[in-house]
């Protein structure tokens, strides 16, 4: 079996990874600052904006972490019937505009979910400049057609939004060169890019990244809970549900559950669920 529980516990690195105020301002665009109104969102898509000081969106992290450094597969298997599960990032300080990380990836699961194996990592980034940790981001992945090799299930998890309307509900409609533009960030999986590969996977057009969903949300959560302030940040996770096309609109369904707690689940404009189970953290904004 191409995927096994040998995996757990292995680790990569630590790898170096660099960035400077022009791939933070790249990946705001990725996630679609600016797209609805240039004039809005400055903060992440400009570096020279009088009274405007430059900030970095908290997702971009997990594109330091995890691409670029680390490009090795897991096992022997068809990229192509790789789907992302589900993904967290804790922020213990904001990214900096320019920095380097030191980053160590670990292998911390292997499920077997009968259909396929799940197959979970995490990536701990510090910061080279000060030795201290920045961010760390897990992630899982699930192989279709990798299961059946007698492993423990893992958990399960219930989830259920709050049973009233939503504290508030923003709104995002995709480009539909929106995954061309993401891929610049790092992510250069063919299955949003290549009809082929798309194919191989079971979708007759490539679909929009994953992750690209999750860095959406993000900023329309940042401006609806933290007053634009990316730096509030503190954690963010969910679950993948459903693909979503470029040119789609993403509608994100967010309620308030605490000080500084937010549960969200994001759909697209026909009510399909696309990115689930989700919980934002945030400091709250003084005064």
């Amino acid at each position: 079996m191409a995927i096994f529980q040998g995996l757990v516990g292995q680790t990569a690195g630590p790898l170096r990874r660099s960035w400077t105020e022009s791939d933070a301002m790249l990946y705001a665009l990725g996630v679609g600052a600016g797209q609805q109104d240039p004039m809005r969102e400055l903060a992440w898509t400009t570096n020279n904006t009088e009274g405007v000081v430059q900030q970095v969106l908290p997702t971009f992290g997990i594109v330091l972490a995890q691409f670029g450094a680390f490009d090795e597969q897991l096992g022997d298997y068809d990229p192509a019937l790789l789907l992302h599960g589900e993904q967290e990032i804790v922020v213990h300080r904001p990214v900096p505009v320019r920095g380097s990380i030191s980053v160590l990836r670990t292998v911390t699961d292997v499920f077997d979910k009968g259909s396929g194996a799940l197959v979970v990592s995490r990536w701990d980034a510090v910061d080279e400049e000060s030795g201290k940790p920045l961010a760390s981001t897990t992630s899982s992945v699930f192989v279709r057609g990798e299961g059946g090799f007698g492993g423990a299930r893992g958990p399960s998890v219930s989830w259920e939004p709050p049973a009233r309307p939503p504290d508030a509900e923003p709104r995002f409609t995709t480009a539909v060169d929106q995954a061309l533009l993401y891929r610049l960030t790092g992510d250069h999986n063919p299955l949003h890019t290549d009809p082929v590969f798309a194919a191989r996977g079971g979708f007759d057009r490539p679909i929009l990244h994953g992750l690209c969903t999750y860095g959406i949300t993000c900023r329309l959560l940042v401006n609806e809970f933290c007053g634009g302030d990316a730096n509030l940040v503190r954690r963010m996770s969910g679950r993948f549900s459903a693909p979503v096309w470029p040119g789609e609109e993403l509608v994100v369904s967010a309620w308030l559950t605490a000080p500084g707690e937010v549960a969200f689940r994001t759909a697209n404009a026909d009510g399909s669920v696309v990115l689930d189970r989700g919980a934002f953290g945030f400091a709250r904004p003084s005064g």
